[in-house]
């Protein structure tokens, strides 16, 4: 039988292992909510690739949470209401994510956030996700979005119009929330600077033919297509320049996709316009754009840049919320995206631990600007404008 004085012997030893003994390693799973399929399915490709980025580079440094790994599980939203709240019930319910990278549609968005998201208690950070349905999402403080909302891209593509003396415009839109409220934005902005919309009309996505649309919209010559590249948008565009009836073309950020020009004489879109979120002209977006290009990524590709941020984001309030735990995510979140803070730029995640372990205050700027979320989780941002330049887009800089 062990005597008293050998008992409490045992217990001071135990208690100097467990103080000494350094905390185990914890790997996390991060969801990727991605359209892989559907009519972006185009453009998903380098979004994906932006977010694994800044996964791979955690992982790199010495891992999340005292050497765990970020572990990535990715699933296809569609760019579907319903296809992504099956699969957000997945990475919530079943893969048990702590947090997730998108979705890249509005609509995929709040399918996602409303059916799994935030019934489960998850922080989701979307990329792409513009359209200004989501600034009055009832989300807990847990849907987020590293791109600027088109209450903003639709005012900068009125002003670009409207600085090169264009005085009237049809528009068409692909009949959802992205589609609507970009167009609302910008139809009041461009009246409003003294322009005449001569048409303005929704049509649905996912049809073979848009002719009797395209006949309603022969008001004026200038079509302003609000749409997807892979889906409505790419047959909106073949097919109006198969009339004959437009000389101009302009898009938005859906549009800025490789299959928008498949099968569309080179020759008759070239000078076509689209704008989208760009990324920030400072240093964070210099150090992107070298890690991105040192990976074999493009750094200028629509949205990688934000899919890097809401990646490298959510890595961070993980490691400042100390453990996997879904609770208290948001508000870490919050801590690491805005001021005061000792700056961190994309890529110095040793940095960014060190400062964190010692109770530093940090604040990431990210390759798409400053990351200060407002109440509805929304940020500033750049539009750049693009033009078609030899059958490929070619960016041109910031619409001021």
């Amino acid at each position: 039988m062990l005597n008293l004085k050998t008992l409490l012997t045992m217990a001071v030893a135990a208690t100097t292992l467990s103080i000494a003994a350094p905390a185990l390693a914890e790997d996390v799973k991060l969801g990727i909510l991605a359209d892989l399929t559907g009519p972006i399915e185009s453009l998903a490709p380098p979004i994906v690739a932006g977010a694994q980025l800044a996964f791979d580079e955690v992982n790199a440094q010495g891992g999340i949470l005292g050497g765990g790994k970020i572990i990535p599980v990715v699933g296809d939203s569609a760019c579907d209401a319903t296809a992504a709240s099956a699969a957000a019930d997945k990475l919530v319910n079943t893969d048990q994510v702590t947090g997730i990278m998108g979705a890249f549609c509005t609509g995929a968005t709040i399918g996602g956030a409303n059916s799994a998201a935030i019934p489960g208690g998850v922080v989701m950070i979307s990329p792409a996700a513009s359209a200004p349905a989501l600034t009055t999402l009832a989300d807990n403080d847990l849907v987020y979005r590293t791109t600027p909302a088109d209450s903003l891209q639709g005012v900068k593509m009125a002003d670009l119009l409207l600085a090169r003396g264009v005085k009237d415009v049809a528009v068409t839109y692909v009949n959802n929330d992205y589609g609507k409220g970009l167009a609302d934005v910008f139809a009041a902005t461009f009246t409003a600077g003294g322009g005449t919309i001569a048409a303005n009309i929704a049509h649905e996505d996912g049809k073979a033919d848009y002719r009797a649309e395209l006949g309603n919209l022969v008001g004026s010559q200038n079509l302003v297509i609000l749409a997807y590249a892979s889906g409505s948008g790419q047959t909106m565009l073949r097919q109006a320049v198969e009339s004959g009836n437009f000389t101009t073309y302009v898009g938005g950020d859906g549009m800025v996709g490789d299959d928008l020009l498949t099968g569309i004489d080179a020759a008759a879109v070239e000078g076509l316009t689209a704008t989208r979120a760009g990324a920030y002209a400072g240093d964070s977006a210099t150090v992107y754009a070298k890690l991105a290009t040192d990976a074999g990524q493009d750094p200028t590709a629509t949205y990688a840049p934000q899919a890097y941020d809401a990646a490298f984001l959510l890595a961070l309030a993980v490691e400042k919320n100390g453990s996997a735990k879904r609770e208290g995510l948001s508000a870490a979140l919050r801590d690491v995206a805005s001021a005061p803070g000792e700056k961190i730029l994309p890529g110095e995640w040793t940095k960014a631990v060190e400062l964190i372990k010692a109770g530093t205050d940090i604040d990431y700027e990210g390759a798409g600007g400053p990351l200060d979320f407002d109440a509805a989780g929304d940020v500033p941002g750049t539009i750049v404008y693009l033009e078609v330049e030899g059958g490929k887009f070619v960016e041109k800089g910031a619409i001021e």
